[in-house]
């Protein structure tokens, strides 16, 4: 198993709170994250058993048993890949069970096998030693944005209990595409968000890359928990198969609409862009493993820095170059979750995606 816990850097709240993926924040201590079990057959990673890739993979072995059961038959049209089918479309099956009883049952074997695999993955996660005593896990990614999503979560909770696991399974309480934006929030130095408004945020996956106008809301929250993303840029790199170079010249372009947009209506601008990618991250902006999903490839290793590239491309705000952080996007997705964990203190998010996103927290006392 490869991950980055808090041993690995030691506690030094003094210096983290200004490097790239520090494990020492305001709200929490990440006490690990990317951990990457090991299948048990030796091939591959368990946490791909857990991906959009293996619901896509899982759904269509079910629909091949029924083709070569049924003469070709297939409740779910047998002209369609299973990966065209969106999520909209299996959560209208879903709904219309009493029209469509056999697709219906269909998704729903699909949601059964998966879960069980769900859960076979946060058994393993638990048995971690940074997450033991764990008290709830939240459930991100882009697949919890469907009914469907909602439906695995439930299902691996109780099959969790059913097994002696008393842990609550959550769903995000934030959209997935906008968690990824606004806990970007908490990775800013509080004296960059001193009488601002917003702040500019980019969520980088290996499917789309997300760009966001993120207002604090300060005069209502202090905390930052009323933050929402007030405008918002999207792009499926994955179908346009992006060089690297390219790829961050499109993201500071998106960003760079987004800081105009702030300007025009008024809004007072930090010089500032937290950024959640995948992979661990060093203290000094490297990717250091786990970014082989990231649009054009070769985004590892100490020739490429990724947020001062990404900082060199991008305008200057209210006259300042703009200060990139960045982060493990699984961390960044809890960060938008921790001001609502309070009543726990160890907890941990899963999310759901290209691969499985993993983080694991301990709360710290706030000032009341």
């Amino acid at each position: 198993m490869d991950s980055i816990n808090a041993e690995d850097f030691g506690s030094r709240p003094d210096t983290q709170a200004l490097v790239h993926g520090a494990l020492d924040l305001s709200l929490v201590r990440i006490d690990t994250y990317n951990a990457e079990l090991r299948d048990a057959s030796g091939q591959g990673f368990l946490g791909d058993r857990a991906s959009n890739r293996a619901f896509v993979e899982i759904l269509e072995d079910w629909r091949e048993r029924v083709r070569r059961a049924s003469s070709g038959d297939d409740p779910l049209d047998a002209r369609r890949p299973s990966e065209e089918i969106s999520r909209e479309e299996l959560d209208s099956i879903v709904q219309e069970a009493k029209v469509y009883p056999e697709a219906a049952g269909l998704v729903q074997s699909a949601i059964e096998d998966f879960a069980q695999e769900m859960a076979v993955v946060v058994r393993r996660m638990l048995r971690l030693p940074e997450w033991h005593g764990t008290e709830r896990i939240v459930l991100g990614g882009g697949f919890l944005s469907s009914k469907v999503g909602h439906m695995v979560i439930g299902r691996v909770g109780i099959l969790l209990k059913a097994g002696g696991e008393p842990i609550r399974m959550v769903p995000i309480s934030r959209h997935p595409d906008d968690a990824g934006l606004c806990g970007a929030v908490h990775l800013a130095p509080p004296e960059k968000l001193h009488q601002r408004d917003a702040i500019l945020a980019a969520d980088i996956g290996g499917t789309h890359m997300r760009a966001g106008l993120v207002a604090l809301e300060q005069e209502k929250a202090t905390d930052l928990s009323q933050a929402y993303v007030l405008a918002t840029e999207r792009w499926r790199h994955a179908q346009d198969q992006p060089g690297r170079d390219e790829a961050v010249e499109r993201l500071a372009a998106m960003l760079g609409r987004l800081a105009n947009k702030a300007k025009d209506t008024g809004l007072r601008l930090a010089s500032f862009v937290g950024v959640g990618c995948p992979g661990v991250i060093g203290a000094n902006g490297l990717i250091e493993r786990g970014g082989q999903n990231l649009p054009g490839g070769d985004w590892e290793g100490s020739d490429f820095n990724f947020p001062s590239k990404l900082a060199a491309a991008l305008p200057e705000i209210g006259g300042q170059r703009p200060v990139v952080r960045l982060h493990n996007d699984a961390v960044v997705q809890g960060l938008s979750e921790a001001l609502n964990m309070q009543e726990v203190e160890r907890w941990g998010i899963l999310t759901i995606g290209t691969g499985l996103g993993n983080a694991h927290f301990t709360n710290r006392p706030q000032r009341t």
